[in-house]
């Protein structure tokens, strides 16, 4: 049973590798094998197709972050404590985990349903973000607004620089990896001061 475990979580891990490299067209089960240090028929006896394989990386990687988010949520009590939690979480995660938005751009390109249906069965309910960032529009040192675009404009921003890395390594920063990596550090500062100065009153 540990063998088992212990194989599936090798070829998880290969997988997972294989994918951010290549995508899910490019990726070849042999290469996933081979990463893995196992024979491709072996890896047919875990995963009968990539795409049953593509799913099951995909789920323990995305509803792992769905978990996160859900508690995030459900210690937030006022706007602040919310939005700096929310991009705090999303900058670990993405940070520690880059390959997550190009998993998420592949699902929402071929069924949409998937992470929808993940979201759902997490437990994490939307209305209560919206009912949290609601009842804090209407403090006196708040302006007015709409929940779900700024629900919306934050998720955009924080995500965006991950999935457009490579050309803004490659445009903006002129190949310095070095310099992309100092723009991450200091995004999630910029990013809390820009919706904080969008929503509260001066």
């Amino acid at each position: 049973m540990v063998n088992n475990e212990n194989t599936e979580i090798k070829i998880i891990e290969a997988a997972k590798e294989v994918f951010v490299h290549k995508g899910f067209e490019g990726a070849r089960m042999q290469e996933i094998a081979d990463t893995a240090g196992i024979n491709k028929a072996l890896l047919h006896y875990y995963f009968r197709s990539k795409s049953k394989l593509f799913d099951k990386v995909f789920h323990s990687v995305f509803a792992d972050l769905v978990a996160k988010l859900y508690k995030t949520v459900g210690i937030s009590n006022t706007i602040e404590e919310f939005i700096e939690s929310f991009v705090s979480l999303y900058f670990e995660e993405l940070k520690s985990k880059p390959y997550i938005p190009q998993f998420v751009l592949h699902e929402i390109n071929r069924d949409p349903s998937v992470i929808v249906n993940l979201i759902k069965s997490s437990g994490l309910d939307k209305q209560k973000i919206i009912a949290l960032i609601h009842k804090e529009s209407q403090r006196e040192d708040i302006k007015q607004f709409d929940p779900v675009q700024v629900m919306v404009t934050v998720i955009s921003m924080t995500i965006f620089p991950f999935v457009a890395s490579g050309i803004l390594v490659g445009f903006i920063f002129d190949g310095d990896q070095a310099s992309f990596d100092n723009f991450i550090d200091e995004r999630k500062q910029h990013i809390l001061e820009f919706v904080n100065a969008a929503i509260f009153k001066k």
